[in-house]
């Protein structure tokens, strides 16, 4: 009998899928609801004005991540509305702004939104390159936003005037009213225009990537020249005060920029800026909301910051920074599958109270399975914390799971090899892994191929190599081991795998950590309300199973509207 669960991406996978699938309301064509609040007495979920607005792009992507992974056409019909939803509320300069909902007030566009929509409309266009309607509306929506930044071109400074080399665009503000445009009396009071408004650098660059949008890439260099320079955001060391999210998908996104355009500047900011925010998160991917803005012990862990972190870590592991895999690894199967929620046994449910106003009580413990935290404890989820669990989260994490298990496996110039160790079958190989059970890991081919594992430090120096059985004949080569195989054969990867408790200062707290390999096993002190890092299956407490509580009824939250497929 296994003794610790397992690092299990498509679990996951399936748990979110089932978040998103059901955290909608049929009555307003499967409009997502992002408050949840589990700690009420009964538990419900609310509508508000983001539900619209940032959460039809990032959950549309986050279900077709899910969808991808699992290989399912389930979610079909939420995903359709998703993208209706979507496809509405275009207006002034190619924005999007959202629908006048009850629970909407001032109908407005935000810069920092589009950060979330413009993905979106990039997953819409891969998966439908010959689809007029998506294409038009990302393309009205970055020349739309880059009509509308402010250039500066020349510094008039006390000893002269100066022309300006490189693109420098900043927005004038961070919302746009439908009626009105830019009203300089109105903000989102959230501050860090600069940094907020930079959001969508990363999808800029993926515009450019998949279509050569020019528009896009100028947008992006003028966005990230104004950020890293006259905003003054980031000082010399590439440190910040304020929202770690906002700062780390900008750094992935100026990695990525730095990578297509060959500018090493950008991708060695990029990559200070993630060196900073590693230095303040923990070694297994606790990942602090705010860089200093609260005492480091009032922070909690975003979810959406630790999947800035693996995707930025995969783009600096794509410029030859490779010694990155075991910061993906670790907060994977760690810090980001933790921040999960997988047992709803506490919540208080009244399924006697109709849906009305915008909220709905129906079902909430069965329906919040698979969501993510927005801010977590080291070791628990306080389910009185605003955003306990969060919708943002929620679109976020299952492109964080799906860039793991996209891999989990790579090509490197002929080698498969092994990143992240875990189950998974390919094409020409089936993984298993019996982590963080024993230090065993085994590969066995379909074909005929030159396959092998990446190395890591806490595999220790005693490592045994054997194909069906026998010694093998081993090539070692920039962190790696690998070997020829003949289809049928099975390479497997044996090393010492201690318990080791290592002490380690977490969100301003002293913790000790109990690690078995790459896996936390269990986090000192335990936590309240939702303990994490319950990994022991040995101690008597209970660990469920997706058909534990996964919900699988039918039942009416609403009328249906019309889901027909439309690409």
């Amino acid at each position: 009998m296994e003794r610790y669960e397992h690092f299990d991406p498509l679990q996951s996978a399936a748990l979110v899928h089932h978040y998103i699938t059901h955290m909608v309301d049929k009555a307003q064509d499967n409009l997502p609801y992002w408050l949840l609040l589990p700690n009420k007495k009964p538990a419900e979920a609310a509508h508000c004005r983001v539900d619209d607005a940032e959460l039809v792009g990032s959950w549309y992507e986050g279900l077709v991540c899910a969808m991808e992974m699992l290989g399912t056409a389930d979610g079909e019909d939420v995903l359709q509305s998703l993208r209706r939803h979507l496809m509405k509320s275009w207006g002034e300069h190619g924005l999007r702004f959202c629908e006048p909902y009850p629970w909407t007030h001032t109908v407005h566009a935000s810069f920092h939104e589009m950060g979330y929509i413009l993905p979106a409309l990039n997953c819409i266009t891969a998966a439908y390159p010959d689809g007029k309607e998506a294409e038009l509306r990302t393309r009205e929506l970055i020349e739309g936003m880059r009509s509308l930044v402010i250039e500066r071109k020349v510094r008039t400074f006390w000893s002269g005037d100066y022309q300006e080399t490189e693109p420098l665009y900043e927005f004038p503000n961070d919302v746009y009213l439908k009626d009105g445009g830019f009203d300089l009396t109105r903000h989102t009071g959230r501050g860090e225009q600069p940094i907020r408004n930079a959001l969508m650098l990363h999808a800029l660059v993926r515009r450019y990537e998949l279509k050569g949008d020019q528009t896009a890439l100028d947008l992006a260099i003028g966005i990230a020249n104004f950020v890293l320079g006259p905003s003054r955001y980031f000082n010399y060391k590439m440190e910040f005060f304020g929202h770690v999210h906002s700062a780390a998908w900008f750094a992935c996104g100026l990695v990525y920029l730095g990578r297509l355009t060959k500018n090493d500047s950008y991708i060695q900011k990029g990559k200070a800026i993630y060196d900073y925010v590693r230095s303040i998160s923990s070694s297994f991917g606790w990942v602090p909301e705010y860089a200093q803005w609260h005492p480091m012990e009032e922070e909690h862990c975003e979810t959406c910051c630790v999947r800035d972190m693996i995707l930025c870590a995969l783009e600096l592991i794509r410029c030859g920074y490779t010694a990155y895999w075991d910061d993906v690894n670790r907060f994977a199967r760690n810090q980001l599958i933790e921040n999960q929620v997988r047992y709803t046994g506490y919540v208080t449910v009244d399924n006697a109270r109709p849906d009305a106003n915008g909220i709905t009580w129906h079902d909430i413990d069965k329906r919040m399975v698979g969501g993510f935290t927005g801010g977590s404890e080291p070791n628990s989820i306080s389910l009185q914390r605003f955003r306990s669990i969060a919708g943002c989260c929620v679109g976020t994490a299952p492109t964080a799971l799906k860039a793991v298990w996209d891999n989990v496996v790579t090509d490197e110039s002929g080698v498969l090899l092994v990143n992240i160790p875990c189950d998974k079958e390919t094409e020409a190989l089936r993984l298993t892994s019996s982590l963080p059970n024993e230090g065993k890991l085994c590969l066995t081919a379909k074909r005929d191929c030159t396959a092998g594992f990446r190395l890591y430090d806490w595999m220790g120096a005693d490592l045994c190599f054997t194909v069906n059985g026998a010694p093998a004949k081993i090539t070692k080569s920039d962190g790696a081991a690998f070997a020829e195989l003949h289809g049928g054969d099975a390479l497997t990867l044996t090393f010492d795998l201690q318990t080791k408790e290592v002490k380690e200062t977490v969100g301003g707290r002293d913790f000790t950590v109990v690690w078995r390999g790459c896996d936390v096993v269990d986090l000192l002190p335990r936590g309240e309300h939702v303990r994490l890092y319950q990994r022991d299956r040995t101690v008597g407490k209970y660990y469920p199973t997706p058909d534990d509580v996964v919900y699988t009824g039918a039942a009416n939250y609403g009328p249906t509207q019309q889901t027909d497929k439309t690409t």
